[in-house]
């Protein structure tokens, strides 16, 4: 059976949201067990010029909702980044996911050639739907993913690779 365009973004974004989740989860039932401030979490970094743990949250969302999107040549909700607590980035997490469990199959499927232009800080970069996937859209929703979860590490949170990976 061949892959399709749906089956290599909405259910991978959906999967990843979902390990996002359990990360902030997990990492927040610890932090509360043991007297850390979860706000010294949400604002955490791992070096000065990079994004906040709610960064890195707020561009995986952005990152998945706007992959999809383009890719189906639909809107994309848009989400103001103003997520301040943990709650806050796990109902961002959950709007994104409700808005990729709407997107039909047939919107997705078929859409390899879909010219998709975005906006860089270098200028505009063009590609066709199936290249924007494979070579921004998903490297660029693990980078922040992965990104959240050393931002986590770092700050000492009890997760592993396995946390990250989920159940396999």
């Amino acid at each position: 059976m061949a892959l399709s365009m749906y089956d290599l973004s909405v259910p991978v974004f959906s999967r990843g949201l979902g390990q996002l989740t359990h990360l902030l989860e997990k990492s927040l039932a610890h932090a509360r067990a043991n007297d850390i401030d979860p706000a010294t979490l949400v604002d955490a970094r791992l070096a000065p010029d990079m994004l906040t743990l709610a960064g890195q949250i707020q561009r995986a969302s952005d990152a998945a909702k706007l992959g999809v999107a383009r890719i189906a040549g639909i809107t994309a909700p848009s989400f103001p980044d103003e997520e301040k607590t943990y709650d806050d980035l796990l109902a961002r997490i959950a709007k994104t996911q409700e808005f990729l469990a709407t997107v039909e199959r047939t919107l997705v499927d078929g859409q390899e050639e879909r010219a998709v232009t975005i906006k860089t800080r270098e200028g505009e970069a063009h590609f066709t739907a199936q290249r924007y996937l494979l070579q921004f859209a998903l490297p660029n929703f693990f980078f922040h993913v992965t990104t959240a979860y050393d931002v986590l590490r770092h700050k000492g949170m009890p997760i592993g690779k396995m946390d990250y990976l989920g159940k396999l």
